[in-house]
């Protein structure tokens, strides 16, 4: 599995691409993530309020940093995780808990992008990511 690359990064190659592109970027990057076991995509996981399954499951790294898994059913919602986990994966908890994860998104404009239905469990995300980290930190 080849590392997401810096949230910059793919914010810089994202703003070149018209909308046809930038969806196939978005699936990309969802083939990216590491995969999830099976075992752990469970109620316990699950983000609540996503039109598509979403599993998210935070790691601890020896070294304090925090590692996620996650995954989705549905291709685009699995490359909007992707972004999300981009600004914060294998990063020491307090960083991840002070990290506006939401600003890093506002360059790809997922409202405006993508349906509604798509982006409305982004904040869920985002809390998930920011609540384990600020337990662990």
């Amino acid at each position: 599995m080849t590392a997401l690359p810096p949230i910059a990064d793919i914010a810089d190659e994202y703003a070149l691409l018209d909308s046809e592109d930038r969806y196939r970027l978005l699936i990309d990057l969802g083939r990216m993530l590491e995969p999830m076991p099976d075992a752990l995509k469970t109620d316990a996981t699950q983000v609540r309020g996503c039109s598509a399954s979403v599993w998210l499951y935070p790691t601890r790294l020896e070294d304090g940093r925090l590692h996620f898994l996650a995954d989705s059913n549905a291709a685009i919602t699995k490359g909007i995780i992707a972004l999300v986990l981009a600004a914060v994966q294998d990063r020491p908890a307090p960083e991840v808990a002070s990290t506006d994860i939401a600003a890093a998104l506002e360059p790809f404009e997922l409202a405006r992008e993508l349906s509604s239905n798509r982006t409305q469990g982004v904040p869920n995300m985002i809390a998930l990511v920011r609540e384990t980290a600020q337990r662990l930190a």
